[in-house]
């Protein structure tokens, strides 16, 4: 079978109507338009609803602003780190473990507590977080 040998399933095209084309044309005189009013005469925009407040304008509109060029990190807390690590700790092995995206930069934040020391290598930290790691005899070295 060649490209040109495909044709469309039978019965499942079907010629474009021909409207004010005449009587014997089937949709001649009023063309499917019914008899006057607005929707024999003209051809309203879409969305009009003849004079009544239109849809788009009666939903309120959406506040604030999303800043597209946003850096977001994906959050990992000193609790989870406790729980799921001994010694180093690093993008990939939270990757691994399933705890963050590997596409996505890592932040570590303070809440839960820390008992172990841990090397933990991310790209951002905050001030709680790093002196939880630090305090617990671990280091807190920020990468690229």
């Amino acid at each position: 079978m060649k490209l040109h040998h495909l044709r469309p399933a039978e019965g499942s095209t079907h010629r474009r109507r021909r409207m004010g084309r005449g009587r014997a044309a089937g949709q001649g005189k009023t063309a499917g338009r019914g008899t006057k009013g607005t929707g024999a005469r003209h051809n309203p925009k879409i969305g009009f609803e003849g004079g009544q407040m239109p849809l788009q304008r009666r939903i309120p509109k959406l506040k604030g602003f999303k800043n597209p060029n946003r850096d977001a990190f994906a959050v990992v807390n000193v609790a989870t780190l406790a729980q799921y690590f001994d010694g180093d700790v690093d993008p990939a092995k939270l990757a691994a473990h399933g705890l963050v995206h590997k596409s996505r930069r890592v932040k570590v934040l303070a809440r839960g507590e820390l008992d172990k020391a841990l090397v933990v290598r991310a790209h951002a930290f905050s001030a709680a977080a790093k002196a939880k790691i630090e305090q617990a005899g671990g280091t807190a070295e920020i990468i690229g």
